[in-house]
């Protein structure tokens, strides 16, 4: 399994489908259990959800049948791989909270996490963004 691939797959424009319903054409597209196999997140502000699958798939074939398919062409929902990313932006950080503090959470298992290879307080936005070490743990 490459680990340059994202297990992930964001659905856009997803609007004209409930949540619902895009966890039932997802299981039709992939044969595979919403909860069992893969997660859904949906972000509706944008309207997009992301999947993510738990169980081994290939994704870009799986984006490809996705694009195929007559239903979500009908729902004119698009699908991309997620790409992947050294860095995260974690909002909503109570001045209180140390960098020490966000790299621990960040680190940990449970959460998770990984190695952190540097954290940056953005103060008057209330966030932080988060860069992780890559695959090898180099920073």
């Amino acid at each position: 399994k490459s680990t340059e691939t994202s297990p992930s797959v964001v659905f856009e424009n997803i609007q004209g489908c409930s949540p619902k319903c895009l966890c039932m054409l997802l299981e039709n597209i992939s044969g595979l259990a919403v909860d069992e196999d893969f997660t859904v997140e949906v972000i509706p502000e944008i309207n997009v959800a992301v999947a993510t699958f738990t169980k081994s798939i290939d994704a870009a074939e799986f984006v490809k049948k996705c694009s195929r398919n007559k239903r979500v062409k009908e729902f004119k929902v698009t699908a991309r791989l997620l790409e992947l990313t050294q860095s995260i932006k974690a909002e909503n950080i109570p001045a209180s909270v140390s960098t020490d503090y966000i790299t621990v959470y960040f680190e940990s298992a449970r959460n998770g996490g990984g190695p952190v290879s540097d954290v940056q307080l953005l103060p008057e936005e209330n966030s932080a963004i988060i860069t992780f070490c890559d695959r090898k743990g180099n920073a």
